[in-house]
């Protein structure tokens, strides 16, 4: 993916407010006892994730292409299409983590996933240092996702 691609979709990402600031070291910032399981897979999530493995890779794949974004509060997906660059599909929106599962609500969507907003999904994923393994209960969204560094 091109550096000018990637720039204009993360300034994007960060332009919708989808950012959340941290104040390292703030006493109010330690996580109560009930939240510590949430915000460990969340401060896991946190950065850009390219997918390497998937049950459905799509047409075309997006198998080394398809990057999946998260904040401490939302999440976006954004294919382009590897020959040419044109965005193939983008959506996202907020999401909750608890325990090992992500609840996804889709709040917005590019043209061709316009029909997904409203959406929600619930995902298991693992995490083993760069490497996400995500699963679906039906199956569909069974994928693995490596780190972006």
């Amino acid at each position: 993916m091109s550096q000018r691609l990637f720039a204009f979709i993360l300034l994007g990402f960060l332009a919708t407010g989808m950012t959340k600031h941290v104040n390292v070291g703030a006493a109010d910032d330690a996580p109560k006892p009930n939240e510590t399981a949430e915000k460990d897979l969340a401060e896991q999530l946190v950065g850009t994730w390219r997918l390497e493995k998937a049950s459905t890779p799509g047409s075309p794949s997006g198998v080394g292409t398809r990057l999946k974004l998260f904040t401490g509060t939302h999440w976006c997906i954004i294919q382009p299409d590897a020959e040419t660059g044109v965005l193939v599909f983008h959506h996202g929106g907020r999401y909750e983590a608890d325990d090992n599962e992500v609840k996804t609500t889709r709040d917005f969507a590019g043209e061709s996933t316009k029909s997904m907003i409203g959406g929600n999904k619930i995902l298991t994923n693992r995490i083993d240092n760069d490497t996400m393994q995500q699963m679906d209960s039906d199956g569909v969204f069974n994928e693995t996702w490596k780190r972006v560094k």
